[in-house]
């Protein structure tokens, strides 16, 4: 049926989930946009996605028609959340499928973006299994689009077509996500945390210039595995060269294991029908305590800000939210369950505009998503310091030894106040 025949499924106040990753349904939610000036009191859950145009149905005459909830602020939906239109829930994202399974946050209607049908009539909805496994689970009604760019990926985001409500024909080629170039400041960073990183190591790994730094860094190594939250083109490098085998790992051993794809069209490809390739619920693959079962388990995640104390905010500008706190929390959990295991929160000593990151107290609103009981190795330019088995003193100094020599000074009185002696005679 056509996008606005399928709509017709939809009833005053449904609960709507809408598929991210690079997977956004499109067609889908634009006609949803349409929809809505004709239905009142819906919810609207979206979550980590990117997209290349603002969300169709946040429009000014449409804020009375809807409520947004997000799990992450993504950057098609930030104008509106920043407005005051929607707002977030707070949960760790490996947490979020209960919130669906338990009928916390009911779900009515998923759209989804699938690929074509195999043989036996099954799609898959490739790039985001992550929240729409569960989501598709659940919900009463299930919108697909059948789009020849969806990679079929194996593992749990697979549906046969007659557990669709409605499919929709649509051409809509998936957004591509283009590989971030690491600066000059990037690559000291990744080089200082792939000194650290061991051979066999399992490695959960985000988005950016410093991560993707890392992987550069990695090309001598042996043995890898991969069990992450989201594949990147950062690690088609080490796949196709071998550095990744995953021969090492516990959990599904020969197979590289996330649970959503950013990337290019060269890795959706790759994707596509590749059985050395997994896909699983991101309460699967965020599951701390399966993370662990792995061995030497290492996560790699970037922050915003840290205190002198190891408190780490990753999520919020002060009291603005920015994205979400992802998996970092899970990963940083798992590897320090995992035998041999680190975690690495990185990030650059200083803000583009010259601000220090690292603080003696956080921002007023900022949000703690890794708490200074948790935190492992940090990273700058300026070096990696280990703050496991480290006193708030030890760690204060620590960290004033990474952070911009031009802001040391004053962070240095700052931890002298607040720690005393305990301080000044180290």
């Amino acid at each position: 049926m056509t996008a606005d025949e399928a709509m017709r499924l939809i009833n005053n106040g449904d609960h709507i989930f809408i598929q991210g990753s690079t997977s956004i349904p499109e067609t889908l939610c634009a006609a949803l946009a349409a929809r809505c000036y004709e239905l009142h009191d819906l919810v609207i859950y979206n979550a980590f996605a990117v997209a290349d145009r603002p969300a169709p149905y946040c429009v000014e005459e449409l804020k009375d028609r809807f409520t947004l909830r997000s799990f992450f602020v993504s950057n098609s939906v930030r104008h509106w959340i920043d407005k005051g239109y929607g707002s977030t829930i707070p949960r760790f994202l490996g947490e979020v499928p209960a919130l669906f399974r338990d009928g916390t946050c009911p779900v009515d209607v998923a759209l989804i973006n699938c690929s074509l049908p195999d043989d036996d009539g099954n799609v898959s909805f490739g790039v985001s299994a992550d929240l729409a496994t569960a989501a598709v689970q659940c919900a009463k009604v299930v919108i697909a689009q059948i789009n020849p760019h969806m990679p079929f990926s194996y593992g749990d985001p697979v549906i046969n077509i007659k557990d669709i409500d409605a499919c929709v024909s649509v051409n809509d080629p998936l957004v591509e996500v283009p590989t971030a170039v690491p600066n000059d400041v990037e690559i000291k960073i990744g080089n200082f945390i792939a000194e650290i990183i061991p051979d066999g190591a399992t490695l959960q790994i985000g988005v950016g210039g410093i991560p993707n730094a890392v992987i550069r860094a990695l090309a001598g190594h042996k043995h890898l595995g991969l069990h992450t939250e989201a594949m990147t083109d950062g690690v088609l490098p080490l796949i196709q060269s071998g550095v990744i085998d995953n021969s090492l790992k516990k959990v599904e051993p020969g197979k590289s294991v996330a649970s959503l794809a950013l990337g290019s069209r060269k890795l959706y490809d790759l994707m596509d029908h590749n059985p050395d390739m997994i896909f699983r619920d991101v309460a699967w693959t965020n599951d701390p305590f399966r993370i662990a079962q792995n061995p030497r388990v290492v996560s790699i995640n970037s922050c915003l800000e840290i205190d002198l104390t190891g408190q780490v905010c990753a999520d919020s500008i002060g009291e603005r939210i920015f994205s979400g706190v992802g998996g970092q929390h899970d990963f940083v959990y798992g590897a320090s369950r995992s035998e041999g295991g680190i975690s690495f929160l990185a990030m650059t000593a200083t803000t583009n505009k010259g601000l220090n990151k690292i603080k003696p107290i956080l921002s007023p609103g900022a949000g703690v998503v890794t708490t200074r009981f948790q935190t492992n190795y940090i990273v700058t330019e300026y070096g990696a310091v280990d703050l496991r088995g480290k006193d708030l003193a030890q760690r204060a100094r620590l960290l004033i030894s990474i952070a911009a020599p031009q802001f040391r000074e004053e962070l240095d009185k700052a931890a002298a106040a607040r720690f005393g002696s305990a301080y000044t005679r180290l």
